[in-house]
């Protein structure tokens, strides 16, 4: 890979993780109502899928900022942003603005997805410290 691809897949994975590391820390210090939101969306134990979540965006972005273990970080962190899709940003049971709203989320999260899946794909980059370095 040359120098100038590797400079554009760090930053990639960088601008990517950067979402999710901003959300999994809200969720850590404000855990409570990342419960409470959980829990309005109507999921079970809403507890262990807001540490699930954390576990994911925070731990899933720093593994991508770094470069360690980023195509299986990057799959995995593909797979939770497709599926807050179904499970929150359901657009199509909503009305009005609402619906308006959540397709703008729903549509951002699978451009995410994308981006992730092509980390998936063709891996990190150079500058990265883990497997998978091209």
């Amino acid at each position: 890979m040359s120098a100038f691809s590797s400079f554009f897949a760090f930053f990639a994975r960088i601008f990517l993780a950067a979402i999710f590391v901003v959300s999994g820390w809200g969720k850590l210090t404000g855990f409570e109502g990342a419960v409470g939101y959980i829990a309005s969306n109507g999921l079970p134990a809403p507890q262990v899928f807001a540490a699930l979540t954390i576990l994911v965006e925070l731990g899933g972005g720093i593994l991508l900022i770094l470069g360690l273990f980023s195509r299986l970080a990057a799959f995995v962190m593909a797979g939770f942003t497709l599926l807050t899709i179904v499970v929150v940003h359901h657009f199509w049971t909503f009305e009005g603005a609402d619906a308006m709203m959540q397709q703008i989320h729903a549509m951002k999260n699978l451009a995410i997805a994308g981006g992730l899946l092509m980390v998936t794909a063709f891996g990190p980059g150079a500058w990265a410290i883990g497997p998978g370095r091209d």
